[in-house]
């Protein structure tokens, strides 16, 4: 079973704030884990100016390759490279599920100063408790300049989806003092895969307080949700890796877009381009004062079953995409603020749909800033309205709501877009895989319907 985990959420490695979460296998995690642990790069909070402490994902994930591959992934339900373009293998699980009886009963041993606890969101404590565990140890940039900063709201969004298992939710604690040093989760997922819909797993998350990164909670935090997954006899995923591991089924790119430029290049986000000065930066992202589309407003609740409908009907067309029913899209699309914005048109019933989601950074260490807020690009759908014209709609909003940067992957239709309204590439590529199902081609991005926050 196929649980993703973020090796610079654990403090092991470190990764730019712009690109997506790097995420492995777990138990190539738990190796990469251990092989830092004992080469010392994973303990930050003994020396956390050294280069040394430092290692970079693309060398690990390189040594990983060559010293582990043929021993740890030809064991794995994935998709191996020496079966690509072999259309004699079937499509689907590549192996049944295990018998539940079989699956550990009991939680797996933590040192002897910590113990689990099952994290209820709904209580305003315990969220309080998350958060701030979160917004100081989780995940920073190379430079240590940014941290994400995910809100109370955010989390209780993210964590809570139709179906959730509490006991998904999972801190360690301090015996001793009941301070939570460190936290894990799961949700669950209707993944589709061509016409087959799959329940999956999706882990999130995984957060260790700075001072106890040596302590080798992580790889225990990764088994014990997994087992508490199995329990639920889940047993496929769709993740994503900033590596290339067996076998990405899409290679996909995040691309940006300025809309508080001066404050942008300030903090050290972005630079000014050759032979540009401010001014003529500021010109070049400058949007209009309000929307242009007729008929182009808030989503709201009534909206859901209309929504639902004109979702469905656009990600039919993608090969690997969600399976929402109006539960889901009330969860996840009814706007909340600074969490979800969903804007539509409706002319003669809906025939347009956008959204984003909001995730800021703390700025570190910046006088005249302290966070910087980013919208995220997730689901949009264009029948009536050009997309071009929907999207450029939806960075006059996020503008006007005090976003500062507009952040897309090319999925979907995305490309369609995005040099025409001013977004710029990234830095590094995403790749999205699925575990234990097998799929026989590689999609391009544009027939990937899937955006995983």
């Amino acid at each position: 079973m196929y649980f993703c985990y973020n090796l610079y959420e654990s403090g092991i490695i470190s990764s730019s704030i712009v690109s997506s979460n790097y995420i492995l296998d777990l138990e190539i995690a738990v190796y990469v884990i251990e092989m830092a642990e004992d080469n010392n790069v994973s303990s930050t909070s003994e020396n956390p100016n050294s280069d040394e402490s430092e290692t970079s994902i693309d060398a690990i994930a390189q040594k990983v390759q060559v010293s582990k591959r043929h021993k740890f992934w030809e064991t794995q339900p994935v998709g191996q490279f020496k079966d690509l373009g072999n259309p004699s293998l079937p499509e689907g699980p590549i192996e049944p599920p295990t018998p539940l009886s079989e699956v550990k009963q009991e939680p797996y041993n933590l040192p002897v100063p910590y113990e689990w606890i099952t994290c209820d969101m709904d209580t305003e404590e315990m969220c309080s408790e998350v958060y701030n565990l979160l917004a100081n140890n989780y995940v920073e940039d190379d430079e240590n300049m940014f941290r994400f900063n995910y809100s109370k709201d955010f989390l209780q969004w993210a964590l809570r989806p139709p179906g959730y298992h509490t006991s998904w939710h999972i801190g360690v604690r301090v015996k001793a003092s009941k301070k939570l040093v460190a936290f894990i989760t799961g949700v669950p997922a209707r993944i589709r895969a061509k016409d087959a819909v799959v329940n999956m797993a999706e882990i999130n998350f995984l957060c260790v307080h700075k001072k106890l990164r040596s302590k080798r909670l992580a790889p225990v935090m990764i088994k014990e949700v997994t087992r508490r997954v199995h329990l639920e006899n889940i047993w496929q995923a769709a993740y994503t890796a900033g590596v290339v591991l067996p076998t990405p089924i899409s290679t996909c790119q995040y691309w940006h877009r300025s809309l508080n430029p001066k404050k942008l290049i300030d903090v050290g986000f972005s630079r000014l381009g050759a032979r540009m000065t401010m001014s003529r930066t500021i010109k070049l992202y400058k949007l209009p004062d309000s929307s242009i589309t007729p008929g182009f407003r808030k989503m709201e609740l009534r909206d859901v079953p209309a929504v639902t409908r004109l979702l469905r009907g656009y990600l039919k067309q993608f090969i690997v995409a969600p399976d929402l029913d109006e539960h889901d899209v009330q969860h996840w699309l009814l706007p909340k603020e600074d969490v979800i914005d969903s804007f539509l048109v409706e002319s003669s019933g809906v025939t347009d749909f956008c959204s984003f989601y909001t995730l800021p950074s703390t700025v570190i260490g910046n006088q005249n800033y302290s966070t910087l807020k980013a919208a995220y690009s997730y689901y949009n759908v264009s029948t009536k309205t050009p997309l071009l014209q929907l999207m450029n709609d939806a960075l006059i909003v996020a503008k006007k709501k005090g976003y500062d940067v507009f952040n897309a992957l090319d999925v979907m239709e995305n490309e369609s877009f995005l040099k025409e309204l001013k977004f710029g590439p990234g830095d590094g590529q995403l790749q999205y895989y699925l575990y234990n199902y097998r799929l026989n081609q590689a999609l391009r991005p544009s027939e990937l319907g899937l955006v995983l926050l």
